[in-house]
Parts: C-alpha cells; sequence; structure tokens
C-alpha cells in the first residue's frame, strides 16, 4: 500500500451536508431580517470556516456585529439539526471499511466546527474514523497545514506515509502545504472548472477509484 494514513476533508468529501448547512443558514439569515440564499449560494461559500459561509452570505453592507449576531445563530440551529439531510457520498462507507479492515489509519481534517464534525463522524462512521478534528480556537484553518500536521504527529504517521483527500482548493493547498500527496474527488462542492489555478496531480470521480489507488 502506499499509504499508512488517509485525511479526509468533511463536508463535500466524505458526507453531503449541503442541504443541512443551507436550511441553518438561511434561518439565521432570515431571522435577522436578511433574506435566504439558494443552495447553490451556499454551496459556493463553503469551505473556509462557518464565520465565512455566514460573511459571504450576508449583504456586503452588513457590519461585523451583525455577522457574529447571524453566525452565532447559525452555530445554534445547525448544531440542533446537523444530521436531518446530511447522508454520506456514494461508497463513501463501504470504503472507509475496507480501509480500516486493511490496516490503513483514517483522520478526518475539518474548517466546520469540531462538535459537529465529531457527531456526524460518530453516526455515519461509527468505528472507523481514528481521529476527528475540527474548528479550533487554537488551529488555523485550512489551508494552513497545523491541523494535517497535529493528525500526523497524533497517530505517528510520516509525511511520505500519508495521504490528504479534499474537493476543494484549501484541500489541495493543505496537503501541499503541509508536504504530504493529496487528491481531488470530484463529487463535492467544488467543480475542476472552478478550481482553475490549483494544481491537482491525483483526482478521482468515485469512491472504489480512490481505494483502488490507496490499496494499490
Amino acid at each position: 500500500m502506499k499509504y499508512d494514513l488517509i485525511i479526509f476533508d468533511l463536508d463535500g468529501t466524505l458526507l453531503n451536508t449541503l442541504d443541512d448547512l443551507a436550511d441553518a443558514c438561511n434561518a439565521a439569515l432570515r431571522e435577522a431580517g436578511y433574506p435566504g440564499r439558494d443552495r447553490d449560494d451556499v454551496r459556493r461559500f463553503i469551505g473556509n470556516g462557518v464565520a465565512r459561509l455566514i460573511r459571504r452570505a450576508l449583504p456586503e453592507s452588513a457590519g461585523d456585529d451583525v455577522a457574529a449576531r447571524v453566525l452565532a445563530r447559525f452555530k445554534a440551529i445547525y448544531l440542533e439539526n446537523v444530521n436531518v439531510k446530511t447522508l454520506p457520498y456514494p461508497g463513501v462507507v463501504d470504503m472507509l471499511r475496507r480501509l480500516h479492515d486493511r490496516g490503513v489509519r483514517i483522520a478526518v481534517n475539518s474548517n466546520k466546527v469540531d462538535e459537529a464534525s465529531r457527531l456526524l463522524c460518530a453516526a455515519h462512521f461509527p468505528g472507523l474514523v481514528d481521529l476527528v478534528l475540527g474548528e479550533q480556537p487554537d488551529i488555523p484553518k485550512k489551508p494552513d497545514p497545523e491541523g494535517a500536521r497535529r493528525i500526523m504527529a497524533a497517530l505517528d504517521v510520516p509525511p511520505e506515509r500519508a495521504l490528504y483527500v479534499g474537493d476543494g482548493d484549501a484541500d489541495v493547498l493543505t496537503a501541499r502545504n503541509a508536504g504530504i500527496d493529496g487528491a481531488w474527488v470530484s463529487w463535492g462542492y467544488r467543480t475542476r472548472e472552478e478550481l482553475p489555478e490549483v494544481e491537482i496531480k491525483h483526482h478521482f470521480d468515485s469512491a472504489i477509484e480512490l481505494e483502488k489507488y490507496i490499496l494499490s
């Protein structure tokens, strides 16, 4: 096998969380008197943490105090409804199970709120994920490599034996910044056309293709 550790992004890579994120975002916006955003808007806003999601969803004229209030409501609403419409992408659970059975360590590194990341991994991938690292105050958001480096250190895996898998530019750049191999998956929240300036060496269109590459 090429790798001992696979570090996965969560939203848009392992789980389709878009509808629950959009519903919580729009509920928070409307409570504050602002119009909701359509599903494709929210898709484009995802990837750099929920604070950036809310800032992008609000009108440019909204002040920082408004953004802070809407963000707080979004977090509360989302944590109460984090797993209503969310589902794993096709083939993902079987892929994780086979990787686990072959002794590959599995981790999640997400810009999503840490509590939500852990809840979703426990609900959808019980016993399959060795370490979950979501948004935390002392860890810079991706594409900063600190989260990936902490995962490798905690699981005692050197960079040359790790692979970072994600669907967005932040994930591709995180892999590069951490000095590890990266893989981009096409089924998530970013199309290849939306990543024109990001060099992608390994890309996959299905979970089974990714699994075969990892286990080859």
